[in-house]
């Protein structure tokens, strides 16, 4: 007699379940997303504190993008540093190195030593981003792979939000501020210690220069992720000069952000269940830059109407997000051991060449075409995109 359909669900949940290392993967999204913390109450204090230095905009703009260049920097390298000396290793080396430069950014208040302590911070903290991922990717079944990866983008999310409201709460005077940056960064090893022994496995004899070519091997993840570091950064740094531009308020403009941020945090788990259910993830990702498309040629029609914007933004926001999530699942898919960790790198190495190139082009359409520049340049990422991914799947047929 045939299993009611009840049931029959259940069993496949206890199953996927069963399948998950649990240990490994929770490692690996509790010290990813104690960095999270950091970051999201690190980046708005710094620059606070050097605006009341009488720092000019231009110099912390310099010194905040050393952050891009670091991740560009240590893309290519950290995958040989973890085959040569463990992931588990490099993990905690780079926890306690950017923890204290952390607390270096308070020691030492000369302008120049922020770029060296920058640098350090933020190449730590990519070796994390790269291994977590990684690591996560590893310990997650290929059924299950979208469904992990996405309570990992919820709880980072989570993580970049409860960031500013600390910030909020404590203020950018004396040491608290960085003390408690510090302390979250220093908590992410005590996760990473209790799966010492679960590190997944990385092929000493593997290819260090294989890094480049996963640029160009994957195209539909790494495009995917480019795409969405210029999004995010270009978006979420102009975002606000747009919506007074056309007519809202710095508290409306900042809310319609809350929005997207919102849209990001609750759709990541549905959409990695929904990832993991469907024959090709590309389809997915298909769809992701459709929306993404769409909603931004939108945004200037939808100028008068703030509701109907933050309605259309909290969609908007989860499903490009989806980008990321989908698309690093797409490579653990196609990938694994060595291959999938040099993958990563290059994954995160694209998402930081997105990051620098989003801003420029973003605020370079928008000086010459006005307000509507800033929905334009967004649909013109997406819409590159889908060339990429409909060229690639017409070639593949």
């Amino acid at each position: 007699m045939a299993k009611p359909k009840s049931e029959t669900i259940i069993d496949e949940a206890e199953a996927r379940l069963e399948r998950i290392d649990w240990l490994s993967a929770s490692a690996a999204i509790a010290s990813i997303s104690a960095v999270g913390i950091a970051l999201g109450l690190g980046l708005p204090l710094l620059s606070v504190i050097l605006e009341r230095r009488g720092i000019s905009a231009s110099l912390i703009g310099l010194n905040t993008a050393v952050a891009g260049f670091a991740s560009i920097i240590a893309a290519p390298l950290i995958t040989p540093i973890a085959r040569r000396f463990s992931v588990r290793l490099t993990m905690l080396v780079a926890i306690f190195a950017s923890a204290l430069s952390a607390v270096g950014f308070y020691v030492f208040e000369a302008f120049w030593t922020w770029f060296p302590l920058r640098l350090v911070f933020h190449f730590s903290i990519t070796a994390l981003f790269i291994l977590s991922e990684f690591w996560i990717s590893a310990a997650a079944p290929p059924r299950s792979r979208g469904f992990v990866l996405g309570i990992y983008a919820t709880v980072l999310s989570l993580g970049f939000a409860a960031g500013p409201y600390i910030f909020s709460i404590v203020g950018s005077e004396g040491f608290l501020p960085f003390g408690i940056g510090a302390s979250v960064i220093a908590f992410a090893a005590i996760p990473l210690i209790l799966a010492w022994n679960r590190q997944p496995a990385l092929d000493r004899r593997g290819n260090d220069r294989s890094f480049w070519r996963y640029i160009w091997l994957i195209p539909t993840a790494t495009g995917a992720v480019l795409v969405f570091g210029a999004v995010e950064a270009g978006g979420f740094a102009l975002f606000p000069v747009f919506g007074n531009r056309i007519g809202f308020t710095e508290a409306e403009a900042a809310q319609l952000l809350t929005a997207i941020g919102l849209g990001n945090v609750l759709m990541q788990i549905p959409i990695g269940l929904m990832s993991d259910r469907v024959k090709d993830r590309r389809s997915l990702l298909l769809v992701f830059a459709v929306v993404g498309l769409t909603g931004s040629l939108f945004l200037p029609s939808l100028s008068t109407d703030w509701t109907m914007m933050a309605a259309v933004l909290f969609l908007w926001g989860g499903v490009v997000a989806g980008l990321y999530t989908v698309g690093l699942a797409h490579l653990g898919s196609k990938l694994s051991g060595s291959d999938l960790a040099a993958a990563n790198a290059a994954f995160i190495f694209c998402y930081s060449a997105g990051m620098l190139v989003g801003p420029q082009v973003i605020g370079s359409s928008m000086d010459i075409f006005g307000p509507d520049g800033f929905a334009w340049a967004l649909a013109l990422f997406f819409g590159l995109y889908l060339i990429l991914v409909g060229s690639r799947r017409l070639f593949s047929r």
